[in-house]
Formats: C-alpha cells, structure tokens, sequence
C-alpha cells in the first residue's frame, strides 16, 4: 500500500500541473491577504515613502486589466511552445524521452507564474472601487460613494508583473537550451553517474553480487511495470514472520500473472502473499526512481535511433557512448553488492535482485554494439570509451568483460566493415589496454 502512494504522490509531483497549481493557490492566497492588510493599513503609511505615487481607480484598472490580459495570453503562448518543443524532442529522440520535458522545473515554474500573475492581479481587479461605481450586495452607501484602490496590491501586482517579464526572458532562452542534444544527453547521464554514486556508495571494491537464496516463488497477479519497490515494508513483513524474501524482479521490469515475483524461505499463507505483492507498485510505464536501467536505456535509445539509416547521425550517438562509459567507469571500481534505498531493509531478510558489472556492460555497450560496428567513427570511439572505463576496472574479472565487449564489436564489424575502415577499427583494438 505504502508504495502505491508513495508511487502516486511521485507522479503528481512530477505533473506538469503541480507546480502550476501551487502558485495559483499562493497567488489567490496572496491577493487576499494583501487587500485584507489594504482593508486595515489604508494608503496613508505609503506616503512616507518619497518614490510612491498612488494610483487611481481609473489608472489601476488599467493596469490591472493589462497585465492579466497579458499573462493570460502569454500563457497559452508558453504552453504552445513547450507542446512544440515536446513533440520536436520525442520525434528527434525518442518518445520515452516525453516525460523528460514535461517533468522539467523550467517549463512548469514558467508556466505557473504567469498563471499565478494572472489570478492575483485578476483578483484584485475585482476590488477596485470609483465612487461612480453601483453598490455591490452587502455594502453600505457610504462605502460606496468611497473610492478605494488597494496601494499595498497595487504595488504587488506591478512587482508581479516585472517578475514575469524575467521569467519570460528566462522561458525563451531555457526552451531551445533544453532540447540540445548536447543537454538532453548531459542531464540522463548526470542523474545516471549521481544514482550510480547513491545506489553503490563503497569505492574501490570490486564485489560482485552475490546467490541469493532459492525458496517457494509467490507470482504476480497483476500486469505492469514495477514502478516501487517498498523495501522497508517488505523488511518489516520478513522480521514479522521470520522469513528471507529474495526478489526475482527488480524495479522497470513488467510482469504479468504467473511470472515469479519473489521466493520466499518457507511456505506463505495468501493473506502473507497479498501482502508482499502489495509493495510492489505497478504502472504503465518505467520511471528512473530506483531504476538504473531505465536511464541506461535511455541513453541506448538515442544512440540507436542516432544510428539508424534515417537519421545518420554518428556525433550524437558517440556522445551517448562517452555518457555511457562515465557509467561504467564509475561502476568499474564500486562495490555492487548492494541493492537500492539499501538502508531501508536487512540484506539477510530482504535480498534485491542485484546486477553484475557484465549485466551493466550488456545493458549499455551490448546494447548499441551491432549499430556501432556499422559506423567506423561510433565503433573506435566504442573501443575508445571500453578502453578508458578498463584503466579503472578494480577486477581482472570486469577488465575481462570490457575487453571481451571490445572483441565482439571487432567481429561484427568485420561483417560489416571493409578496406581502410575496418584496419582502423582494428588498429584500435590493438591499442586497447592490457592486462
């Protein structure tokens, strides 16, 4: 249970309406707030003030009616584009990119001030008052043959306004920075060398993980991705009951009915089983929480649509490879016997399934091998990278799992590769380290 909330509070703070609703909210509360001190304060203590100039009812409906005219419609303008930029980036990219942008702080954080902009100055609007003006419902005629214009508000909504104009110079420059490959690619392996750090924090190991405990299997009875895994949950149902839960799945697989989702040391009565399937939150799709494999991927898949005949573009899926080779070389020398959130639960009660450093260089290098092979810049820039990531390897094991990775693009490309082309890929395996 924990972990579907946990996974659905995730997904709302990762909306593309969280941030903007939030603003709103503080915006309305705000304009309240400052006319109620208006209401209380009046104008009078803002005359100390020698650069205040009071404004009239006539001239701060104006003002008012102009700035809320305007976020209103530069907010469907900033929408508009960030739609344009969405689309463009799936097409060029990739469509599980899609979630990238739209979960990115920039573009919510721009939207969400203008919007915000628009109800406060729209909400004090609505209390400006001329003495020519009817009574409204519930105000005595000698309110109404007052003029009131709420100074403190005004003063507000003119600050607003200036801020949105800043955020508004920062949205246009922010848009076209944010889908250069160069950033995209930046931004997937940053957030994948930093969860490479969280996730394995000993350096200078080289212990791979190590067998887990073979028991009775408990199956999925729902079908998704796992999104969550609530290993603190499960540690407090596997010291309730005294048993060792050994997963068989990790978080971004899909699973179905049938397909083993745990085994358990002894055998667990259905009630035991509902709950060890509940910390298990399922969706439609992966997400990167706990979930080193799905930035790898990411980074597969703009390499291979890179590669691909259609688009040719060699530059960019070597950029992919040298963020995949800081990866590894930040894997080469980690210890990886530990799973993820690793202080949520006892590693002798709950066993993650863990990946070797062989499974790492499979998921990434394996990967876009055969596309590499076909491109004699993407292949020596491959072995270059497989070169470099060796230097650091802490195990002859794991050097011997890159340079086995380096052999077999040489074989492919000699399937695909001829003349000067393929002896340049092969002089290059022939300067890959030994040892």
């Amino acid at each position: 249970m924990r972990s579907s909330l946990r996974a659905a509070w995730l997904k709302v703070t990762a909306s593309y309406w969280f941030i903007p609703s939030l603003l709103t909210l503080a915006a309305f509360v705000l304009a309240l707030t400052t006319i109620h001190l208006d209401r209380i304060w009046g104008s009078e203590w803002l005359n100390a003030f020698t650069w205040f100039e009071g404004s009239r009812p006539e001239g701060a409906r104006a003002q008012l009616t102009v700035i809320s005219s305007a976020m209103i419609a530069i907010s469907s303008t900033v929408f508009a584009i960030t739609i344009a930029a969405v689309a463009y980036a799936s097409g060029n990219y990739g469509p599980r990119l899609l979630t990238n942008f739209m979960n990115d702080r920039g573009n919510q954080w721009s939207l969400g001030v203008f919007i915000a902009t628009f109800v406060f100055n729209l909400t004090v609007l609505r209390v400006v008052r001329d003495p020519q003006d009817a009574p409204a419902p519930g105000e005595s005629r000698t309110e109404a043959l007052t003029a009131f214009v709420p100074q403190l508000s005004m003063l507000a909504s003119a600050a607003s306004a200036i801020v949105a104009v800043a955020v508004l110079v920062y949205f246009l420059h922010h848009i076209p920075a944010s889908i250069r490959i160069n950033t995209v690619l930046g931004g997937i392996g940053g957030k994948l060398v930093r969860d490479i750090g969280e996730r394995f924090p000993l350096q200078g190991g080289s212990s791979e993980p190590e067998e887990r405990i073979t028991g009775i299997a408990i199956p999925a009875r729902s079908i998704g991705y796992i999104e969550i895994i609530d290993f603190a949950e499960l540690d407090e149902i596997a010291r309730k009951t005294e048993l060792t839960i050994a997963l068989r799945v990790r978080t971004g697989d899909f699973i179905h009915p049938h397909v083993p989702v745990v085994e358990v040391s002894q055998a667990a009565d259905e009630k035991l089983q509902e709950q060890i399937l509940d910390c298990f939150s399922l969706g439609e799709s992966r997400t990167p929480t706990q979930d080193l494999e799905f930035l790898i991927d990411e980074l597969v898949e703009i390499a291979l649509r890179a590669l691909s005949p259609g688009i040719n573009d060699p530059f960019t899926a070597i950029t992919s490879i040298h963020w995949m080779g800081a990866a590894l070389a930040k894997l080469a020398d980690r210890d990886l016997r530990e799973g993820p959130e690793q202080e949520s639960y006892e590693g002798a009660r709950v066993q993650p399934l863990a990946d070797d450093f062989e499974h790492f260089v499979q998921r990434s290098f394996g990967a876009v091998r055969a596309s590499a092979a076909a491109n004699p810049v993407a292949a020596k820039n491959f072995l270059t990278a497989l070169s470099h990531v060796s230097i650091g390897a802490t195990s002859a094991q794991r050097r011997a799992a890159l340079r086995q990775e380096a052999e077999m693009l040489v074989q492919q490309a000699e399937l695909e590769l001829k003349g000067p082309a393929l002896r340049e890929v092969r002089e290059r395996l022939e300067l890959y380290p030994t040892g």
